[in-house]
């Protein structure tokens, strides 16, 4: 992993204060001195660019309202680009394989979210090269190493206690996995829906429980939107324009009825902890179902579309259509919101009710 010197006088000053002192006032301007970021292509920026995957978007028309292609699936900003900017961060959280996330610029936070990443480990497997929540867990450490070499294991543990962490990942274990067309388990009748989604449970509460100890206090968990809904799954399933398709939404709603008592279990169990339940699946949901009161004149299909009904069938690439307007389209492409539906999804989480996000929103909670 990266190193460097700590300890390079500077002005009457070692470099290892100088740090120390920027980061508290960092924590002066800020409720959160620092971002980390886990989870799969919903929030991914970019780390899947230096890895061997068929699971990229660093091409076009990805990224045509952030000013070309960065690694992130949707037109601009991914939520958590957003909820950042909401947070006062003046740069966006960098990815964590990205050769300019060094020092010091880790202090600030990382992202390590993997397009096609899972709670499991088989998951997305036919991407070929994914980073699923064990590796990038694995890869948060070796940053928290960094940190107490830099500032020390005093002060790390004030930065990882204030931090906000982040974790929106699940949707690929069903889509990319249980669901998946041609090795579908679901299809084959191999695992019930109550196994599977036990299995990811289980596994999930290791590596929420890893993440407490590594540090993490102020954990955002969010669960997984009406999967049933994106055009991907309303073309391979020949859905009405009028109705998302039922069984993909079912399994969601399994898992995330034992997500959210997870997340409260675990904020009770672990003292010092913070955990968060973001209902993803509320908010989006209501948006498809009031689409028009939103802005919004498209719910169903994406706006970068090669084949299908609604899109759904090709992933966005070069000889991709785009839509004229994408802040009319509640999709981007097969699978992620657009720009716009990242917006309101983010500062639903940041100010909304108990109804998207319990006990507290985010800015409550980087405020408590």
């Amino acid at each position: 992993m990266r190193r460097f010197s700590a300890r390079q006088p500077f002005m009457g000053l070692t470099f290892r204060n100088l740090i120390f002192l920027v980061l508290l006032q960092s924590c002066f301007a800020r409720n959160v001195p620092a971002n980390f970021v886990f989870g799969d292509s919903l929030v991914d920026a970019g780390n899947n660019n230096y890895i061997a995957s068929l699971s990229k978007a660093n091409y076009i028309p990805n990224g045509i309202d952030f000013g070309g292609p960065t690694g992130r699936f949707t037109n601009g900003r991914t939520i958590i680009d957003i909820v950042g900017e909401e947070l006062g961060f003046e740069d966006y959280t960098p990815p964590y394989l990205a050769l300019t996330t060094v020092w010091p610029i880790i202090l600030q936070g990382v992202n390590y979210a993997s397009g096609g990443g899972g709670i499991l480990n088989f998951t997305g497997h036919l991407f070929g090269g994914r980073i699923n929540l064990d590796a990038q867990i694995d890869n948060f450490e070796n940053t928290r190493q960094d940190i107490i070499s830099g500032i020390g294991i005093a002060a790390a543990a004030e930065l990882f206690k204030t931090a906000l962490f982040s974790v929106t990942i699940g949707s690929n274990d069903f889509i990319n996995n249980y669901l998946m067309p041609v090795i579908s388990v679901a299809e084959h009748g191999l695992i019930s829906p109550e196994v599977f989604v036990n299995t990811m449970i289980s596994r999930y509460r290791q590596q929420l429980v890893r993440l407490f100890y590594l540090g993490a206090r102020r954990i955002v968990v969010a669960n997984v939107g009406p999967i049933g809904c994106i055009p991907f799954e309303r073309d391979i399933n020949g859905a009405t324009p009028d109705h998302c398709v039922d069984f993909p939404n079912q399994m969601a709603q399994l898992f995330n009825s034992q997500l959210r008592s997870l997340v409260i279990d675990l904020g009770s169990s672990l003292e010092g902890s913070k955990f968060v339940y973001a209902d993803v699946y509320h908010i989006v949901q209501d948006i498809i179902d009031d689409y028009v009161s939103y802005g919004f004149e498209n719910p169903n299909s994406a706006c970068c579309y090669a084949a299908g009904r609604f899109g759904g069938l090709i992933p966005c690439s070069p000889p991709s259509s785009i839509c004229l307007d994408r802040s009319k389209y509640v999709f981007w492409d097969p699978y992620h919101p657009s720009d716009a539906t990242n917006v309101i999804i983010a500062k639903r989480l940041m100010d909304g009710g108990v109804q998207d996000i319990t006990p507290m929103n985010i800015r409550q909670l980087v405020e408590s």
